[in-house]
């Protein structure tokens, strides 16, 4: 490709400057076409400032001159006002370039390369009326301060790069111009767009904003920064509901604006949130009217990213409260606005639109503290008033801020340029210009990282980018009832400060549309997921819209639009409405509780019962049916039901180490001795009936000794098994948290299952063996033949503990426990009714059959 035409202009522009200022010419008049404003200095810095806003013409002095103010844009003005006055200020300063005067040499730009590059030379080369050429007579330009739209920035760049001149903009925040590898002599005073989307994503996340519609411009800048929007919101859990473009040159067509209104109007209540993203390419009085119309939209919530300032025609009629907007930090410069108050232009009295600004300070209207105290007879008309008079509801001054900090940056890395190249000599003076050789090319050294005070005392940086290190004001526009409006500044995002301290937001602050159902909204594909729910992903869908599904046994939820739910600690179950975990209820079966006390005073009983009968038997001793049946075994069989009935309460309690032990092993050792008594008794009443026949040898195995030695047989082999299992694997305290939901059941856990199995197996070997023996010497003639008492007495007990395994395996907690009692319990009345009741009742009621003549009767 051939070099660029206005890049040649500027190499044969260059070198024929070179050969005018090296000959010594005889006075004469020059001058450059083009409108600027020149004032001397020592070194100057030049800048530039949007068209259509101020109208700046050749000075005729150093003061300021003919400024013709256009009424579309006097906000410009201010940027403008904002460079004389940190020039002033600087030279005014006796610690900041002691003896040294900085000029400024400004131009406007039209937003067209052409007349940006014409304009830079004119700056480059010196001011535009010389009044006679002479030898050295150009002076170093320090920097170039610029406002260009960033595709202009990015061009103007690329033309000027060879020269190293610093070009600082104030008011670009392009992401693509903070490579310091591509642009290295490039700086700004604004954060760069990665920051603003940042920002932007932390406010939605703030308010759980995850529904939102975009609306911006279609150059590669926005596509690019959108796409960076996009992509934090999505990663932050949000969705994008819609995203429309609009040509980014030229002004928004009618038909194109009437069709992105009618498409928010028209969009899903759901969005409410639009993100209108502006930047400084669209300062145009048209994209602002396109800002103003929105405002009329009820139930939305718009974010802009640049500036909206309103005049009082638009507010005539219904606006909303529904704007939040993110401004480049700016702070309030009191000598700046006392500046623009008491300058007293009083040459600018034949030009109509520059008197008209002036006297638009005038108005009553105007804040008090930027209102002048103006002593013109001349009073504007209501239209006046309209067109010009709106800057006075400026709170943002333009980008003054912006321009006050470059300036301020170009003056401190000069100081210390200088400062360092003459041995830190503060009586530095203009003999010493040979230093200011190759200005530029040394400049950057000390812009770059460069950390100053501006004129307010503020702490400034130039990070490793070249970026000023600021962040954003969050402000929202808040129209009165009485239709006056301002802007109150509602949060901050500082991309510099703490992790934790960068973002904050007064929700109190925020003055909200009266429509909204709820403040904030909350706009939203889905309705939210409340505590207690989880979000269950629509399958085709974006994860936006989603359904709401309660949280699984056991989990919970405690925030709103949660994806998982979590599950609760094992010692911890799910209140009723699943957003929080609390204790398990502990369970065990209790002494106090009803089943307990029901329990207890069953055994209780029974062991009265069964004492009472005890002592009957002990009573009657000598009466011949307490004789009749081995009344030895009659006490032994009394005394372990009595420890049967009081084993029971064993099983109640709190269970621990000691309890959890005894349980089983105490019942399973008494309990065989009660079955071995009944089944010596049943071997007993067999080998009396044989034994009575003539020449029985059974005759000398009747007597005590065998009785006992059978149950004491029986019973040490049950006690062997209960010590093998107390050995190999013991009971044991447990807590189940499964079995049964939100509770905790405190059981004993048998150990070994095939031990406990055994043991209950045992006894029911020992009470199978009595039954087949007993039903087998049921039929024997006797008077009082007690094996069929304990025929039935063993049918009673098989059918309890044989209906007690299915009941026991269904049952959990202290229900198993309990059945287990039942069992324990059942089974002992069942064999001290059959056995011992008849007894009874014929030693109490019917004395007349306790005799011996009676049981020998056949």
């Amino acid at each position: 490709m051939g070099a660029h035409p206005l890049l040649i202009l500027l190499i044969l522009y260059t070198v024929l400057w070179k050969t005018i200022e090296c000959q010594c010419l005889p006075l004469r008049a020059f001058a450059i076409n083009g409108d600027s404003y020149y004032s001397h200095g020592d070194i100057i810095i030049g800048g530039f400032i949007q068209q259509l806003g101020a109208k700046l013409t050749k000075p005729l002095d150093l003061n300021v001159k003919r400024i013709l103010i256009n009424e579309n844009f006097p906000e410009n003005t201010f940027n403008f006002l904002a460079f004389v006055f940190a020039v002033e200020e600087i030279n005014n300063s006796s610690e900041l370039l002691p003896n040294i005067t900085l000029g400024l040499h400004l131009a406007e730009h039209f937003k067209i390369m052409n007349t940006i590059f014409t304009e830079a030379l004119n700056i480059l080369i010196g001011q535009d009326l010389y009044v006679n050429f002479k030898c050295n007579s150009a002076l170093p330009v320090a920097a170039i301060i610029e406002n260009f739209p960033a595709e202009l920035s990015y061009r103007f760049y690329d033309m000027l790069q060879m020269y190293h001149y610093p070009q600082i903009s104030y008011t670009s925040q392009s992401l693509h111009m903070s490579d310091t590898e591509r642009f290295p002599y490039f700086y700004r005073t604004v954060p760069n767009e990665m920051h603003l989307c940042a920002g932007i994503g932390k406010l939605l996340k703030h308010f759980g904003w995850d529904w939102v519609g975009i609306i911006s411009p279609d150059d590669d800048r926005s596509v690019r920064a959108v796409q960076i929007l996009r992509e934090g919101i999505e990663q932050s859990g949000g969705c994008i509901a819609f995203h429309e473009t609009f040509a980014h040159h030229g002004r928004i067509p009618d038909e194109q604006g009437i069709k992105l209104l009618k498409f928010i109007e028209e969009s899903s209540e759901s969005s409410t949130v639009i993100i209108l993203y502006f930047n400084e390419n669209y300062a145009l009085k048209m994209h602002d009217t396109f800002r103003y119309v929105v405002l009329l939209i009820p139930s939305k919530v718009f974010i802009t990213t640049d500036k909206i300032e309103r005049s009082k025609i638009i507010f005539q009629f219904s606006m909303k409260n529904n704007s939040l907007i993110f401004i480049t930090h700016r702070k309030d410069m009191p000598n700046f606005i006392k500046f623009i108050r008491e300058m007293k232009p009083i040459w600018l009295s034949h030009y109509g639109y520059s008197m008209r600004w002036w006297l638009g300070l005038c108005d009553d209207q105007c804040p008090k503290n930027i209102k002048r105290q103006c002593h013109s007879r001349k009073v504007l008309t209501l239209e006046e008033k309209s067109v010009f008079g709106s800057h006075c509801h400026t709170t943002h001054f333009a980008s003054s801020y912006s321009v006050y900090n470059a300036v301020y940056a170009v003056a401190h890395a000069l100081h210390r340029m200088i400062m360092s190249g003459s041995g830190n000599d503060t009586t530095w003076t203009r003999e010493n210009l040979e230093f200011l050789n190759y200005l530029p090319w040394k400049l950057h050294r000390y812009l770059r990282n460069l950390h100053f005070k501006n004129g307010l005392g503020e702490e400034m940086y130039l990070d490793e980018n070249g970026d000023l290190s600021t962040g954003y004001d969050i402000k929202n526009l808040i129209i009165m009832p009485d239709n006056t409006w301002k802007y109150e500044i509602v949060g901050s995002y500082n991309p510099y400060a703490l992790l934790g301290q960068d973002f904050t937001i007064d929700e109190k602050a925020i003055v909200w549309e009266s429509s909204f159902i709820q403040t904030p909204p909350q706009p939203r594909c889905s309705p939210r997921c409340h505590p207690g729910y989880r979000k269950l992903t629509k399958e085709g869908e974006p994860v936006c819209c989603y359904d709401c599904i309660p949280c699984a046994e056991g989990e919970v939820s405690n925030q709103t639009d949660i994806d998982t739910c979590t599950t609760c600690p094992k010692d911890q179950w799910p209140n009723q409405k699943r957003d929080a975990c609390i204790p398990k209820l502990k369970t065990f079966l209790s002494y106090e509780e009803p089943l307990g006390i029901a329990l207890t005073s069953i055994s209780l009983f029974f062991f009265l019962v069964t004492a009472v009968i005890l002592g009957i038997f002990i009573y009657y001793r000598d009466t011949p049916i307490v004789r009749a049946n081995n009344r030895g075994l009659s006490y032994m069989f009394l005394i372990s039901l009595m420890l049967c009935f009081l084993c029971s309460l064993l099983f109640m309690g709190y269970p621990d180490d000691v309890t959890c032990i005894l349980r089983q092993t105490t019942f399973g050792i008494i309990f065989s001795i009660t079955l071995s008594s009944i089944l010596a008794k049943t071997i007993t009443v067999v080998m009396a009936f044989h034994a009575t026949k003539p020449g029985s040898k059974l005759r000398k195995w009747m007597g005590s000794r065998v009785s006992n030695s059978i149950v004491l047989s029986c019973s040490i082999i049950q006690t062997v098994l209960c010590l093998a299992w107390l050995f190999t694997a013991p009971p044991f305290p447990y807590l189940n948290m499964r079995s049964e939901i939100g509770t905790i059941l405190i059981e004993c856990n048998e150990g070994s299952v095939i031990a406990f199995y055994c043991v209950l197996g045992y006894l029911g070997f020992l009470a199978g063996v009595s039954f087949i023996i007993a039903f087998l010497a049921r039929n024997l003639p006797d008077s009082f033949n007690e094996a069929k008492y304990i025929t039935f007495s063993m049918l009673v007990f098989c059918s309890v503990w044989i209906s007690f395994i299915p009941t026991y395996l269904s049952t959990r907690g202290k229900y198993m426990v309990a059945v287990e009692i039942f069992a324990i319990l059942a089974s002992s009345v069942g064999l001290l009714g059959c056995i011992f009741f008849p007894k009874c009742y014929i030693i109490l009621l019917r004395p007349e059959r306790n005799s011996k003549k009676y049981l020998t009767k056949t």
